[in-house]
C-alpha cells in the first residue's frame, strides 16, 4: 500500500514539475506575484531539508521521497523564476512585503541545523517535512482563491494535491 502511494506521489511530483507552458500573456495579479515569490523561498527551504534527508535517511522509502522532493522542487523553483522574469517582477519581495498576508511559513534555519545532528533523525525529518509541506498546501490555497493567472492557479492545485499525498505517506512512515 505504501509503495503504491509513494509511486503516486512521485508521479504527482513529476507532473507538478512539468507545469504547462504559457504561450500567450495571461492576466497576473499581486496574489500571483506574491505566491510565486514566497514559494520560491519556501521551495529553497524544502530543498535544503530534503538534501539532509537524502544524505542521512536509511529507510529506502524516505530516501526516495526526499530525493524526489529535492529534484522536483528545484525544477519548480526554475519554473517560478521564469514566470517572475516574464512578468517583469522582482525574483524576491522586499523584506516584510508579505507581512500583511500573514508572512511566509518559514522553516527556521536552526531547525534544519538541528536536524543534521538529530539523534532521532527520521522521526525529526518526517515531522519537519510534514510541517513544511503543510505550509505549501496553505500557501497554494491562497493562490487558488485569489490569483488571476490560470497557469499559476492550476499549478497551485497540483502543489496542494502532491503535498497532501506526501504528508499522507510521511504520516504512515511516522506510525511505523
Amino acid at each position: 500500500m505504501l509503495g503504491r502511494r509513494l509511486s503516486a506521489v512521485l508521479v504527482l511530483l513529476l507532473i507538478a514539475a512539468c507545469g504547462p507552458v504559457e504561450t500567450r500573456q495571461a492576466p497576473v495579479n499581486a496574489e500571483d506575484v506574491m505566491f510565486v515569490q514566497m514559494m520560491v523561498q519556501h521551495h529553497r527551504q524544502g530543498i535544503e531539508i530534503a538534501k539532509v534527508g537524502t544524505a542521512r535517511a536509511t529507510t529506502p522509502q524516505l530516501k526516495t521521497l526526499t530525493a524526489a522532493i529535492e529534484s522536483t522542487q528545484q525544477d519548480e523553483v526554475e519554473m517560478m523564476l521564469r514566470w517572475l522574469h516574464s512578468w517583469e517582477q522582482p525574483l524576491t519581495a522586499a523584506t516584510g512585503a508579505h507581512d500583511h498576508h500573514g508572512g511566509m511559513p518559514e522553516t527556521d534555519v536552526k531547525r534544519v541545523q538541528a536536524l543534521r545532528k538529530s539523534k532521532k533523525f527520521e522521526y525529526d525529518l518526517l515531522s519537519l517535512l510534514i510541517e513544511h509541506q503543510d505550509g505549501a498546501v496553505r500557501m497554494a490555497a491562497g493562490e487558488i482563491s485569489g490569483g488571476a493567472n490560470p497557469t499559476v492557479q492550476e499549478w497551485a492545485a497540483q502543489v496542494q494535491a502532491s503535498r497532501k499525498a506526501q504528508i499522507g505517506i510521511m504520516t504512515d512512515l511516522l506510525s511505523r
